[in-house]
């Protein structure tokens, strides 16, 4: 059969299940006990051998395999979830992942997972996994590995039932035993004189070749007691230790048993069977509402939306050239036909920026594992929270906000939430706690990331920025408390050999900003000392067709994002005023410069002897200004186009668009404006 038609399907699936394990994981490592849980991940492993072996990828469903053997002892209660078991199921997820994305990347899958198979291996066989474990924790995984099926258990409780006690003795060579194999008959065949040996792990062969180390269980169902059970193999030379324990067959087990002895017996209760019929009826009901559902949605490639939309873009750019045109004709039919356009496109714009929106979540899902590991490297205790996963974003920020995001957590946790103890002296909890808060806000998207940790030191921050000259000690005496905070945003602030001096904030932030900057947005930072910091990130919702007010600077055409403009105004050449060498206006009691476009730009000047100045009052997070321009037009839907790599530092200048007369405006970017 022909593969490759479906490997894009099997990676984009494989991920998501991968992603759905590492979620599930996390949740089971805060509810232990929630087989629920459990049941989750092993679904979720289980899909992802069957298509694994389907396309014939063995290394990575022979791990799934092996991981699923573990996730199946754990909700069918033989093994209880530990910190170690988890640590290498997580293992195996990673090398997972490693693997699917080799897949993606054209590979073969192919990867040596022997040391996480053998691991799993040993849990499975109820062997220690971590050298640090002590003995107490060995015997306790070794009492609840017995993985026994249907059958065993059966035997278990009849013979429970029959007045016999079920034991599983973990014996323990010495380790200069050399005859182990003479040592395990002689064991065995003391336990059979004492009763009947129901399992062995390992297996029976095993034990006969030696392939084992120096410790194997047994189980065993006599009429003898523990102590006597213990003494007699103890009998044997060579032997260093016996543990025993009795089975306890979990609940379920023990339905499975008594329904398994109950239908030989065909006493099963009458009652049971429509129960059971009615349990099957449901499962298959909701069978077919997932069909049902699933049929509603259809994976599409990004790149076709990409195609669509600059398809769409060169349409926004032709129907502004048609309304341009209808107005110059003045013909009501074609006026009323191109309104009637406007409108659909208008709608068809919306949906296929909505096809392009994504939840952030596809971002933030990769943290709670990075954050866990990060914690454990650090001796740390994090608790992070996720606010508003389910925002949307268009898919181009969506691509290129995880990076800066994964350095600001980094940053919260390496250098901002403190050591346990110092966080108890300080009369902290001991758990430092990161929010990642996601929310719509007007045309924006806000990303928050906060923390309870040490906050930044201001007089250590300004230290450094004037001895890496990034402020003078005038400029420096005038800032507040938030400004100088925002000075970690410098440039001079990101080499590694600084991070130490001013308590780690600021490692490669300037980086942070200027990928943030790039997208459109605003990164600012908030903190109080010993009490935790704020980053906050402002991004648009759409990069390429933008809303702006059109404007004119003698006879050129300007294009001012709508999203930056708080309002235009007209107001009188003698409202101006003088302050500091600089032309402000009063705007309700504020005090706000004026820009003048045509300077900045370097219109040519044309005599003019007006009595008023057009103005439009832009901001940038609490700044604002007023650019001074000469008319307005009106405002318009635009498409963005950038200026391309040779222009691509033209001040102020964010990139241009195509008018519907044929024109190219410039379109400003406000925030370099303001200062």
């Amino acid at each position: 059969m022909e593969m490759n038609q479906y490997l894009e399907v099997f990676i984009e699936e494989s991920k998501e299940h991968l992603q759905a394990c590492n979620e599930k994981l996390l949740e089971l490592e805060k509810n232990p006990t929630d087989l629920s849980i459990v049941n989750d991940i092993f679904r979720s492993a289980h899909t992802l051998k069957g298509m694994s072996a389907t396309m014939g990828y063995e290394d990575l469903a022979s791990l799934t395999h092996q991981m699923e053997n573990v996730l199946d002892a754990i909700r069918n209660e033989k093994l209880s979830v530990s910190a170690e078991i988890l640590d290498v199921v997580f293992a195996s997820v990673d090398d997972l992942e490693e693997m699917v994305f080799s897949i993606a990347e054209g590979g073969d899958g192919k990867k040596d997972v022997s040391r996480v198979v053998e691991m799993l291996k040993k849990i499975e066989n109820g062997e220690a996994v971590a050298e640090e474990s002590s003995p107490s924790n060995e015997v306790t995984l070794s009492q609840s590995i017995q993985d026994y099926d249907d059958y065993e258990n059966a035997v278990i409780q009849q013979s429970k039932e029959q007045g016999f006690s079920a034991y599983e003795l973990t014996i323990t060579l010495r380790e200069d035993c050399l005859l182990k194999a003479a040592r395990v008959f002689m064991v065995f065949e003391i336990l059979e004189q004492a009763g009947e040996v129901i399992k062995s792990v390992p297996s029976v062969d095993q034990l006969e070749e030696e392939k084992f180390d120096h410790q194997f269980t047994v189980a065993i169902v006599t009429k003898d007691s523990s102590e006597d059970i213990q003494n007699k193999v103890m009998k044997v030379s060579e032997i260093d230790s016996v543990n025993v324990q009795p089975i306890v067959v979990s609940e379920r087990n023990m339905k499975q048993a008594h329904e398994e002895t109950s239908q030989q017996q065909l006493t099963v209760a009458e009652e049971e069977v429509p129960k059971h019929v009615q349990a099957k009826e449901q499962v298959k009901t909701a069978s077919k509402q997932v069909a049902a559902t699933s049929t509603k949605t259809i994976r599409v490639n990004i790149e076709r939306l990409d195609i669509l939309m600059n398809l769409f873009e060169e349409l926004v750019i032709d129907r502004g050239r048609l309304e341009q045109i209808s107005k110059d004709l003045n013909n009501n039919e074609l006026n009323e036909t191109v309104e009637r356009m406007s409108r659909i496109s208008g709608d068809l714009q919306n949906i296929i920026l909505n096809m392009r929106m994504v939840p952030v979540e596809t971002v933030f899902n990769r943290f709670p594992r990075m954050i866990r590991q990060l914690a454990k490297d650090l001796n740390k205790k994090i608790n992070l929270e996720i606010i508003g996963a389910e925002t949307e974003l268009d898919r181009t920020v969506i691509d290129e906000i995880g990076d800066p995001l994964v350095h600001l957590l980094r940053n919260a946790i390496d250098h901002g939430v403190e050591m346990p103890d110092v966080r108890v002296k300080n009369g902290k909890s001991e758990e430092g706690n990161v929010v990642l808060r996601a929310y719509h806000s007007g045309n924006h998207v806000f990303i928050e990331i906060e923390d309870d940790g040490a906050g930044i030191n201001r007089e250590r921050v300004l230290k450094k920025a004037l001895d890496r000259g990034v402020v003078t000690e005038q400029i420096a005496s005038t800032l507040t408390d938030k400004q100088v905070y925002e000075l970690i945003f410098s440039s001079g602030f990101s080499t590694a050999d600084q991070i130490s001096d001013i308590s780690g904030r600021g490692v490669g932030l300037d980086v942070v900003k200027s990928t943030i900057e790039s997208l459109g947005g605003t990164v600012s930072v908030d903190a109080q000392e010993g009490k935790g910091s704020l980053f906050s990130i402002q991004l648009p919702l759409t990069l390429s067709i933008i809303s702006v007010m059109l404007v004119e600077l003698r006879k050129e055409k300007y294009a001012i994002p709508l999203s930056s403009i708080i309002e235009t105004a007209v107001i009188k050449k003698d409202e101006i005023l003088q302050a500091h060498n600089q032309k402000v206006i009063d705007f309700r009691g504020k005090i706000v410069p004026l820009v003048f476009l045509s300077e900045i730009f370097e219109v040519p000047e044309e005599s003019e002897n007006e009595d008023f100045v057009s103005l439009i009052i832009v901001r940038k997070g609490d700044k604002m200004a007023a650019l001074v321009v000469d008319s307005f037009i009106g405002q318009q839907e635009i498409v963005l186009k950038s200026l391309g790599n040779y222009l691509n530092s033209v001040f102020a200048i964010s990139g241009a668009t195509i008018l519907g007369d044929g024109q190219v405006a410039l379109i400003v970017d406000c925030n370099s404006l303001i200062k």
